[in-house]
């Protein structure tokens, strides 16, 4: 049994808690690499990332490249005499990178391999209505997420279940499923699997302001699923129109109501507590927004506040 020495890389919270299992599990940590400090706010202040804090928390070596290649980056990572690294959640390596230890490099990724590839499995899990997602381990290559797998593990998406719930849970299962990867490579018991592709293979791609905007002549169930997919993070958003004026808002939290009627799409339903939105097969029964400005509210605190005419759509 050969005794590990870990690099660890990553930059959100995701990784902090797949880092901090490592530590509770007793193996040893030598360095920790994340993003460079950026901007953030309105007062452009520095702003660490998750890792980072954690990493300075728990005193454990910390460096920063902005550029993987840097000689004098190389040359601070291999003085950690690391014999293993673990990627989750950070960005592609070079190979002098990722084939610098002796037992190799291996990434969690938030999905079940092959499908859903890049940056935000999570999301399009969620998005594309799947009912079953999970986690996979594997040996980085020189492509995305590619590699040579160890370990998968699933779980089932709750129908309602929102990004931000299902992140929280496959954190978890993918804490486990790292202890149970660095078992198999600690005792040399490692067993891969090469990743089949097919035609089928859907993709993870990076979320944009246009491809998180709300199209309301989509089906409810698949709307809904989208607002849920990008709950709470980066959130879904459309334009609410009224007598004039115009808001750009972001939706949280909805509830699909398939019925039949002959409203326009996007045509504004408001109660004193509720405010639907007519879709083709329905409506969608928005029940947690964030006007300019605003904090996100409960849609009857909104409208505590704000009263549409007969004239509002959302488009």
């Amino acid at each position: 049994m050969e005794k590990l020495r870990i690099v660890f890389m990553g930059t959100p919270e995701f990784a902090v808690g797949i880092l901090d299992t490592i530590l509770q599990n007793k193996y040893e940590v030598v360095g920790v690499i994340t993003a460079a400090d950026k901007p953030a706010g309105r007062g452009q202040k520095l702003k660490y990332s998750a890792v980072k804090e954690y990493a300075l928390d728990n005193n454990l070596s910390l460096l920063q490249p902005t550029n993987l290649k840097d000689e004098s980056f190389l040359t601070e990572l291999k003085a950690l005499n690391a014999n293993l690294q673990i990627v989750v959640a950070f960005r592609m390596l070079p190979k002098v990178v990722w084939e610098m230890p002796s037992l190799g490099t291996f990434n969690l990724h938030a999905s079940l391999l092959p499908n859903y590839r890049g940056a935000a499995p999570i999301n399009w899990a969620i998005i594309n209505g799947e009912n079953k997602t999970g986690v996979t381990t594997f040996f980085i290559d020189d492509k995305i997420d590619t590699g040579a797998m160890i370990l998968k593990a699933e779980t089932p998406i709750a129908q309602n279940e929102s990004a931000g719930e299902l992140h929280d849970r496959l954190m978890l299962l993918g804490s486990e499923t790292v202890i149970n990867t660095l078992a198999l490579i600690e005792k040399g018991n490692v067993v891969t699997t090469v990743q089949q592709d097919d035609s089928e293979i859907k993709t993870a791609y990076k979320l944009n302001k246009e491809n998180c905007k709300i199209d309301w002549t989509k089906p409810a169930a698949e709307i809904h699923n989208l607002i849920r997919g990008l709950s709470p993070y980066p959130a879904t958003w459309c334009y609410i129109s009224d007598k004039g004026e115009e808001w750009n808002v972001k939706i949280y939290e909805a509830i699909p109501i398939l019925e039949l009627h002959a409203l326009p799409i996007g045509q504004l339903l408001c109660s004193k507590k509720e405010m639907k939105i007519a879709v083709a097969n329905g409506f969608i029964q928005i029940e947690s927004i964030q006007f300019p400005g605003k904090k996100k509210m409960k849609t009857a605190e909104l409208l505590n506040g704000i009263q549409f005419s007969g004239e509002a759509k959302a488009h």
